[in-house]
Order: structure tokens, then sequence, then C-alpha cells
């Protein structure tokens, strides 16, 4: 395939796979939880999610491949398992998000909801099929809308009440009260969602310029920004209206835009439907380049591995993603898709981290060139992502 990306691309294209919808929904529910200390609990939830991603790093580093969690794992154990796991979350994740966006959209047009997950799910694979230039590309326009959508949030609370600054401490949590540190806990396990995404970025390890750097440095820049958004919309939303009316809001940061400007929360709707958009292109390619990859190595027919001449793309993959997406959007609701999202995406951190620590374990040198961390990063990510998923399945 054709290296054409450059590290700000593959930068948005991670901030598209990351910040997606979740934050539009989540900051209501999060606040529930932990209350005004709602912006800690981000916090708490990347400080969670940093050993993984540095996990990633490394390994991306090592294996520059598409379909990378599966050659990382497969390197490590000999095992074929997970190539399959991060299609499906990929795949799953695509058709949750796609029920979402036709959600969305009804507020604007009264059609058959089944109707506009087809015609979502079949639009953005087109997308997706047509260049990875020109799909990355058009995914990284979504992404600045939907950054710029929070941007409007923040400096719409800043313009309504300039001391907010001022007041930023006050989500700071300086307390003892268990209580309240239970809610903090328990919202940065939701929190924790919300960044999901960051390894995808490994599956286009075969089209990013000079990969080696720009893959570890890419999802550095993905996870401190996406936090820092996270964090800033967060505590506007906490400072600037009340806590219970956000908490109870089905879209917290129209209510938000809504209480703070007077303005019609249909701005932030349409900005919410275009997160939802993106969050499906960029999962279609992951998923896509996943069997990609695993078809290169021999582990699934040669025909899915073929790269069209016109579009540089894997056409045969991609169209079997677009026909699983469909299928799972159209026959399955949105609860049991995100739920199913989530635990395999635990699972998949899980095994990565494990791998890694097994390569340590081994002594197998990095590339002279590529990022490393100690052993204690990828042990540290395991605990995390096993109790976050023992957390899931008992909850």
């Amino acid at each position: 395939m054709k290296r054409a990306l450059p590290l700000p691309l593959v930068v948005l294209y991670g901030l598209g796979v990351t910040i997606g919808a979740g934050i539009y929904v989540l900051i209501g529910a999060t606040t529930g939880r932990a209350g005004i200390y709602s912006p800690f609990s981000f916090l708490l939830a990347a400080i969670v999610m940093a050993p993984t991603a540095a996990s990633f790093a490394e390994l991306t580093s090592r294996m520059p491949v598409s379909a990378g969690e599966a050659a990382y794992v497969r390197h490590a154990f000999g095992s074929r398992l997970l190539a399959l796991l991060v299609v499906t979350a990929g795949v799953v994740s695509a058709a949750a998000v796609a029920i979402g966006a036709a959600g969305y959209i009804r507020v604007f047009m009264d059609l058959p909801a089944l109707a506009l997950v087809a015609t979502v799910i079949l639009a953005m694979g087109l997308a997706a099929a047509w260049g990875i230039v020109e799909s990355v590309s058009v995914a990284a326009i979504l992404t600045l809308i939907e950054i710029a959508g929070l941007l409007v949030i923040i400096v719409a609370g800043l313009m309504h009440d300039p001391a907010l600054i001022a007041r930023a401490g006050e989500v700071v949590p300086l307390t003892s009260d268990p209580e309240i540190w239970a809610g903090i806990f328990a919202a940065g396990l939701l929190a924790f969602f919300a960044f999901i995404g960051f390894e995808d970025l490994v599956n286009i390890a075969e089209e990013a310029n000079e990969p080696l750097k720009t893959l570890p440095r890419a999802i550095f820049w993905t996870l401190v920004i996406s936090t820092l958004l996270y964090i800033a919309v967060a505590s506007v939303a906490v400072l600037s209206v009340p806590i219970d009316g956000l908490a109870a809001s089905t879209a917290p940061l129209g209510f938000v835009y809504e209480q703070v400007t007077g303005g019609s929360p249909l701005v932030i709707s349409a900005i919410a439907i275009v997160a939802t958009l993106n969050g499906i292109i960029v999962q279609m390619i992951m998923a896509s380049r996943v069997l990609y990859g695993l078809a290169v190595q021999g582990d699934l027919p040669a025909l899915i591995g073929r790269v069209n001449r016109v579009t540089r793309t894997p056409l045969v993959a991609t169209g079997v993603v677009i026909a699983l997406v469909l299928l799972l959007g159209l026959a399955f609701p949105i609860e049991g898709l995100a739920e199913m999202t989530s635990r395999v995406t635990l699972t998949v951190f899980s095994l990565v981290n494990l791998a890694l620590i097994r390569l340590k374990l081994r002594k197998e040198p990095a590339p002279p060139r590529g990022f490393e961390v100690g052993i204690w990063v990828p042990v540290t990510g395991l605990l995390a992502s096993l109790v976050l998923l023992a957390h899931d399945v008992v909850g």
C-alpha cells in the first residue's frame, strides 16, 4: 500500500477515532456519578489508559505492520485469535455508532431508522474505500469539525463567565470522603471508554510516513490532546450549568450550549452527527486494514489482501467490513453492540500488554531508533485492563 500519511494526518485520524461521539454523551453520565469532580474522572481515566498507550507505542515501533495487535500477540505467543477480536471490535463499534448517527439525523429528518442506518453505513463505506489519503482526509475534516464543537462549548462558557478560570480548582477533589472518591472512580471507569480508539493507529502502519517515529508520536499526541479537551469541556460544563440538569440530560453538551448561550441545542446536535459519521469511517478503515494484514500474512484468502490499482486500498477487505457492519447495524440494538465493543476492546488491551511483557522477558531487542518502555509499563497496563474488564463483567 502507499505510504502517504504525515504525522498531522495520523494524529487527526487518531483523534477522530478516539474523540468520536463519546464526550458528547458521556459528560452527563460521568457528572451523575462524580458531580463537580467529573473533570478529574476524565484525568483519572487518561492516567489509567496511559500505560497501555505506551505499550502500543513500543509494539508499533517493533512491528510497524497492518493488523498490528494480531501481529504482536502472534509473535509473542503464536496465537491468531486476537486478529478476530480486533476486527470484531471495529465492526461492532462501527455498527453501534451508525445506529447513533441515524438517531441524530432523525432529529432533522423523519425517515425510517433502518433506512438511515443502511444509508449511513454504505456512504461511510464508500468513503473508506475511496483511498487512504482521501478517506483519512475526509475523516480529518470531520475530526476538525467535532473538535470545533468542543471548542465552541469551552469558549462559550468562558465568555459567559470569565471567572471560570479562577474557579478551576473547584473540580479538584481535595477531600478524603470515601463516598466522593467512590463516585469519582465509578465515573473514571465510565470515562475510560471515551479514550478507546487510539489503538487503531497501529493498523495504518503501512500507510504512515516513517512509522517508527510517526506512530508513537501520534499515539502520544492523540492521548494528550483528547485528555486536555475532555477536561476543559467537563470543567466548563460542571461549573456553568446546574449539576442535576447536566446529569439528567440526554444531550448534555446541547444542554450546556443552550444554557450558556441561549442558542438552539440543534447546533451541537449537528456536530454530534459529524462526530458519529467520523467514528464509522475510521473504524471501517481500521477493520479493513486488519483483514488486509491477515491476508498478506497468509491467515486469510489472498483475495482479501488485494490492493486496487486505482484507489490503492484493499477494496475486497473493505467490502467485507461494510457487509458485516450493515448486518449488525440492522439486526442488533445499540446497547448490546456498545457493551460488546467495550468488553472486546479491554480483552485486546490485556492481550497486547501481555504480549509486550512476553517479548521483554524473552529479551528481544527493540529497533535502535524505536520507542521503548520499561517492563513495569505493560504490567501496569495489563492490571488496569483486567480490573476494568472484571468491573464491567461483575457490574
